[in-house]
């Protein structure tokens, strides 16, 4: 293709190259040309030689300042004239992790905190208070940040950013301009050849919640493996080669969850929801690809990256080839066309701890930090690796996507004069007002099925 698939997205007037949606049910979907899978870029995201030997998060931090820092450093000749080190009063170029003091940060001990023992901690949507500021890190030590420049709402812990400024009197450091990484580079896309091929975006099924309802979930079965719809759509249903479920695929009850002892009636109830997903799967896996993402309702890790959930749970869809179980994060290629997405644990942590007009904006922050989750491990559990940061982003994806969101919007970045990227908020949650789907191609928005 000679353009990129973000060139076949919508815009609205007075939303310049964006497009929102309200929630939809059953969870809508998104088809974007693509073809021939490869997923080697998963490699960075499976926890496979790595040995939990006791180590702490602070190797994690400082490979991730190595890794960025030696990257800023080479962007730094071309923003302002380096000059290394702090010198009292004079003018210099610091390189480091940002750190976020927030007031009402949750903490573990503010369960025994004397001072609010008398009263319920508090837990809001979000922790940002006015008081809060910003503090650099480095190996060196640790300085706080002052000045207009650099506002707190927007940061969060774990950014690497190049600062220009100068120490005051007090030990302060007053930035007057920041550096952050920016975009990483885009692999060009392949040309174009043959008839449009299509890709399938999903989530927030969450098969066995009380407002799921199979007969939709089979609905949309039938829709996208081209059983439902007139000759049209059986056309458009032919041509989808991929479908990709991000996460919350399943939701077990709370309540046998936290029981330490389950009756044989109990275990029937755990595990009839993987059952029905099973089943389910097992119709699309016989005649298109897919690839299931675990989220933060499933039989999963709880941190980051989520590793596959296990095939066994999948004896029947997983008796096909054409059924791949992959982590969260997850990053692929389909014909030279780069994917990259979450099951959303890293925009809900952000929108926690910092302020965006938007979720899209929020994605497009970790795009130009080159982090997908830089407020793991201080507010996101993630597994502490040692020698490496498998959330830093080094090639920039044609489409990055979101799952279980509250609403699908999605949004065109220029990464240059020729490369564009897709940012798709992929907002799937089951909603009893609208049963709708969208297909984007040829630059058009297609209502793709109402009922």
């Amino acid at each position: 293709m000679s353009e990129s698939p973000a060139q076949f997205l919508p815009s609205l007037p007075g939303r310049a190259q964006s497009h929102f949606v309200s929630a939809l049910r059953p969870p809508i979907f998104a088809l974007i040309s693509a073809a021939d899978v490869s997923c080697l870029q998963d490699e960075a995201f499976q926890i496979r030689k790595e040995t939990y030997g006791g180590q702490q998060y602070s190797q994690m931090y400082f490979a991730r300042l190595h890794m960025m820092r030696t990257l800023i450093y080479s962007l730094v000749p071309t923003w302002k004239p380096h000059v290394p080190g702090i010198e009292k009063g004079k003018e210099c170029i610091i390189v480091g992790t940002l750190y976020k003091h927030m007031k009402l940060k949750p903490s573990i001990l503010d369960e025994y905190s004397k001072e609010r023992s008398a009263t319920p901690i508090v837990r809001p949507h979000n922790f940002m208070h006015q008081d809060d500021y910003l503090i650099f890190e480095d190996e060196s030590g640790r300085v706080k940040l002052g000045g207009s420049v650099l506002t707190p709402s927007v940061y969060v812990t774990g950014i690497v950013v190049a600062l220009l400024g100068r120490e005051t009197g007090n030990g302060d450091f007053h930035v007057e301009d920041v550096l952050e990484a920016g975009l990483p580079p885009q692999l060009e896309m392949p040309l174009k050849s043959g008839a449009d091929k299509y890709v399938v975006l999903v989530s927030g099924v969450n098969v066995g919640s009380g407002a799921s309802n199979p007969l939709e979930f089979q609905l949309f079965i039938d829709h996208i493996t081209g059983h439902l719809g007139d000759k049209k759509a059986q056309e458009m249903a032919a041509k989808i080669v991929h479908l990709v479920i991000a996460g919350n695929s399943v939701e077990i009850p709370r309540e046998l969850l936290n029981k330490q002892n389950l009756a044989s009636t109990d275990q029937s109830r755990l595990s009839e929801p993987i059952k029905e997903l099973d089943m389910m799967l097992t119709q699309i896996a016989a005649g298109l690809p897919l690839d299931i993402m675990p989220g933060p309702n499933d039989p999963a890790n709880f941190s980051l990256p989520q590793m596959p959930l296990h095939t066994c749970l999948f004896p029947s869809s997983a008796a096909y080839n054409t059924f791949r179980s992959c982590p969260n994060p997850h990053c692929f290629d389909l014909d030279g066309v780069r994917f990259l997405g979450t099951s959303g644990q890293n925009i809900h942590d952000l929108q926690k701890y910092s302020e965006a007009k938007d979720k899209l904006e929020f994605m497009e922050r970790t795009l130009r930090w080159r982090h997908l989750a830089p407020t793991a491990p201080n507010t996101l559990g993630c597994y502490p690796f040692t020698d490496r940061d498998p959330f830093l982003v080094e090639s920039c994806p044609h489409v990055y996507f979101v799952g279980n969101q509250d609403r699908y919007e999605t949004r065109l970045i220029k990464v240059s004069s020729v490369l564009r990227l897709d940012l798709a908020r992929s907002g799937m949650p089951w909603s009893p007002k609208a049963e709708q789907g969208y297909l984007i191609a040829g630059r058009k928005f297609y209502p793709q099925y109402d009922s």
